[in-house]
């Protein structure tokens, strides 16, 4: 990782999609109904602490209505996706509302343009457009394959676990410290998931366990269940385990914590 001129770091990581989604609707608004926006959103789900205006989901809308012609919309969005969770629940968002808008109103604009459009509203949104597993460079905009379609973990079971800890992208990129990595993460994803945990870092997880040590226990408690590998997801706070067989009782070892288990 690498701090850029502009302010923006230069980065090497790893997408992985996972099936946990949050929801989104979008229907025609009413010509006569009365509303001081082209774009309605109502949030339910999960709670948002953002303004609608900043949502993302509205700046998807607006961003796409200034080269398209649309209609005034209902937006839905019911949240799943934990916030401040280092899972691209928001950026996820904005680039599906960009295919839902894309497919409804038939912009047909293909996979390149919607990348482009997804990329002005956050680095990680691109890759959403296809959520297809990549290697990205940049500051997370440049994408490339990482593995085949299915990849090392196809069979392997995942475990999200999101306490009630909150750390904004600004913390942790101003506690960074950029380094050249001694090998690429590209490379160590195709090696055997045994070799991982002395090779796969996240470069934010030290200074942020630091500031939040209970991220570092959740991180040991996974490895004491018998995960095979275990990380802090992005700048975090969520910690994620992959595990050769289902976990059992993860409510239970994590209590009054977002807990999330999937075959992968």
């Amino acid at each position: 990782m690498h701090k850029r001129e502009d302010g923006y770091h230069n980065l090497e990581t790893i997408f992985y999609p996972v099936p946990l989604c949050d929801v989104l609707e979008i229907k025609k608004m009413d010509e006569e109904f009365p509303s001081d926006t082209d774009c309605d959103l109502k949030v339910t789900g999960s709670a948002v602490e953002c303004d609608e205006s900043k949502n993302l989901v509205v700046k998807a809308y607006n961003l796409i209505a200034k080269d398209y012609q649309l209609p005034r919309v209902h937006i839905h969005l019911y949240k799943r996706i934990p916030m401040q969770a280092g899972l691209g629940g928001g950026s996820s968002d904005a680039a599906y509302m960009i295919r839902l808008l894309d497919e409804r109103f038939r912009l047909n604009m293909g996979i390149k343009e919607m990348e482009r459009y997804a990329a002005k509203l956050g680095a990680d949104c691109a890759f959403f457009i296809t959520s297809e597993i990549a290697y990205a460079t940049g500051i997370g905009n440049i994408l490339s394959p990482a593995d085949s379609e299915n990849g090392n973990l196809n069979g392997y079971y995942l475990v999200l676990v999101k306490p009630d800890v909150a750390v904004s992208t600004a913390e942790a990129y101003a506690s960074i410290t950029p380094k050249t990595p001694a090998k690429c993460c590209r490379d160590i994803v195709k090696q055997p998931i045994d070799t991982w945990r002395d090779e796969l870092i996240n470069d934010f997880e030290a200074p942020i366990f630091a500031n939040h040590p209970e991220l570092s226990a959740i991180k040991q408690k996974l490895y004491d269940k018998g995960a095979l590998y275990a990380q802090m997801s992005g700048s975090g706070s969520t910690i994620f385990g992959i595990f050769g067989v289902k976990p059992t009782d993860i409510e239970q070892h994590f209590p009054n914590m977002f807990s999330y288990v999937c075959r992968l």
